[in-house]
């Protein structure tokens, strides 16, 4: 068994984005600008916002950070988002989810122009991500295709099990794994028996949320996993509480090939993923502007 180590691969990858921001800074053209909208207080965003912040001075982006109380309006925060859109100093935007219930969740997504949508969000990346073009893509998803690739964990012709059919992971990850050449099947919670269909996988990503769903029962051995869940169990520990995966790590871990750790394993990859998609809308930028001149 070996582990798929999310935190020494994004380390590796935010190398590789830092030199290319040090080569763009040298040559004097733009470097990439991150903005993020938290609303409210929430513990666990409040926590991912500032390792994004942190990620963002670590490979020299420019970062900046909007929070606003949970009462603010809708209709206060789609001005806000516009007002980036319209800011051509910020390449990609995120709004923190979750937004206070008050707050149309699938309006704000839409209204982010898809050229900032580092999240991989926007309608309009879905659809161009479905159809295989260049696109922003889910950065959860994205960050578990460059980790498998970094490993070089064979997908073609493999059978990938997918629990979950959410917007976030479950059906772009089926998407993505098609692309690379997987056979995939994705159980959700009406699926009659998970584990029917896991048994038969070559690679699994538990994506549901349901901490140690997933069994060593489950699986057969030399299966790949990949657990994207965290959930916070509350225990008798100094910190009150411990953070579970999707998987039974102790126990499904000695029959795989490969599985990521929780934490430390999709969770970097995740924020990883989003570095990406912002140097990529620089770059598009970039590119844009060489053949308006040359034209």
């Amino acid at each position: 068994m070996q582990l798929l180590n999310g935190n020494e691969v994004s380390k590796a990858l935010k190398l590789e984005i830092k030199a290319e921001v040090d080569a763009l800074r040298a040559a004097g053209k733009k470097v990439p600008h991150l903005a993020a909208i938290l609303v409210g207080m929430d513990g666990a965003s409040m926590t991912y916002v500032g390792a994004k912040e942190k990620d963002c001075k670590e490979v020299g982006f420019d970062s900046t950070v909007l929070r606003f109380d949970a009462s603010m309006t809708e209709a206060d925060l789609l001005a806000e988002v516009e007002k980036i859109n319209n800011n051509p100093d910020i390449d990609g935007l995120i709004v923190q989810l979750p937004l206070p219930k008050h707050i149309n969740e699938k309006k704000v997504t839409e209204t982010i122009s898809y050229k900032k949508d580092v999240d991989g969000f926007h309608p309009m990346n879905v659809g161009l991500m479905f159809k295989g073009l260049p696109c922003f893509l889910p950065a959860t998803p994205y960050g578990i295709i460059k980790l498998l690739e970094h490993y070089k964990i064979e997908t073609t012709g493999k059978h990938c099990v997918i629990i979950g059919r959410s917007d976030i992971v479950g059906k772009p990850m089926s998407a993505l794994m098609l692309q690379k050449n997987c056979t995939v099947t994705v159980c959700h919670s009406k699926t009659k028996s998970v584990k029917e269909f896991t048994l038969q996988a070559d690679i699994v990503i538990a994506a549901l949320g349901i901490p140690d769903y997933l069994t060593a029962d489950m699986i057969k051995e030399g299966t790949v996993v990949v657990d994207v869940g965290i959930t916070r169990v509350d225990d008798a520990s100094a910190k009150g509480y411990s953070l579970k995966g999707d998987v039974d790590f102790a126990n499904v871990a000695p029959k795989c090939s490969y599985i990521t750790p929780v934490p430390g394993g999709v969770g970097p990859m995740t924020r990883v993923g989003l570095l990406l998609n912002t140097l990529v809308a620089v770059k598009r930028k970039e590119a844009v502007k060489a053949e308006g001149l040359q034209g």
